[in-house]
């Protein structure tokens, strides 16, 4: 069976570290990324080896409009840019990046050596865009004080739902990754009532107990967010999403891991554009996308096959 990185399926952790990078005009970029990218597995076995309480995990990702100069083989089947949308006031823009290395464990401080390594192996080769520490907050809370990621998958049933299997064989054990970075309007959040929170949210706030459906406002993120196939099955995603912020500035990292690139599309549409009749998500009055890549995690038999 071909292996998956660690971190696609891994569970959730108290901090994280996303790096989204582009590469430079440098002659050699290509060719030093591709050597940094095939020791990707040996380079997160090492740092689980030193420091095996930490629970580390690394995961790479290629952007959906740097693959084709990086690699010579097919693209995998759905990998696209990002979906761009905007409706009613509500965007989700496509600010494309060409690399995402995915930091997560126990520890800020190993997060954080794990990161400059990496990005002194690709200095002159690759440039940092964006530089986003996620933490755990409170008992696994948004920023919003809502609990987060209620809905993932658990178990085996995780993989089933990030890891790509025979429908694209060649790329087999590989992931379709979403990232978006959200700034939440905390100040406007504040000022709604706790009925005005839990029903735009569709799940009351302390004990965490989701609405019936049937109680459910059409435009509560929940509703918004559970769909259905045209068999009635889930349409579901791996979250490994988490808060960030300074004072000035936070809001959510949210980062969708799935076998299948349709799935976060479908949801985004869903929150964006509505249904038929116009019901869009209104959690997104009190917080906006301020970027949005797609990019592919491929199994690490792929990564090491790079080199």
């Amino acid at each position: 069976m071909t292996l998956y990185q660690h971190g696609v399926v891994a569970e959730a952790s108290s901090d994280a570290l996303f790096l989204t990078l582009n590469r430079t005009a440098q002659v050699d970029a290509d060719s030093r990324i591709r050597q940094l990218l095939s020791r990707i597995p040996q380079i997160q076995a090492q740092y689980r080896n030193e420091y095996p309480q930490a629970a580390l995990s690394l995961v790479v990702a290629i952007g959906s409009s740097y693959w084709d100069s990086l690699i010579a083989e097919d693209r995998p089947a759905q990998l696209r840019a990002f979906p761009a949308m905007e409706s009613g006031g509500f965007v989700a823009p496509d600010t494309p990046a060409d690399l995402l290395f995915h930091i997560r464990s126990e520890r800020h401080d190993l997060n954080f050596e794990l990161g400059r390594a990496l990005l002194a192996e690709l200095q002159g080769a690759a440039e940092l865009v964006e530089e986003v520490h996620g933490f755990r907050y409170l008992d696994s809370r948004d920023l919003t004080g809502f609990v987060d990621g209620t809905e993932n998958p658990e178990g085996d049933h995780r993989a089933e739902v990030a890891v790509i299997g025979n429908e694209d064989s060649a790329f087999a054990g590989g992931s379709y990754i979403h990232l978006q970075r959200y700034v939440h309007d905390l100040p406007h959040w504040s000022l709604q009532s706790l009925t005005t929170q839990e029903d735009t949210i569709g799940r009351s706030k302390a004990e965490n107990v989701e609405y019936a459906s049937d109680k459910k406002a059409p435009t509560a993120h929940t509703k918004r967010t559970s769909l259905k196939d045209a068999e009635g099955r889930s349409i579901e995603i791996l979250r490994h999403s988490m808060p960030y912020g300074m004072m000035k500035e936070c809001g959510l990292i949210f980062a969708s891991y799935c076998r299948s690139a349709d799935n976060f599309r479908l949801m985004l549409e869903s929150m964006i554009e509505g249904d038929k009749q116009g019901h869009r998500d209104h959690l997104l009055r009190y917080t906006r996308a301020v970027t949005g890549q797609s990019f592919f995690a491929p199994s690490t038999e792929f990564l090491c096959q790079l080199g």
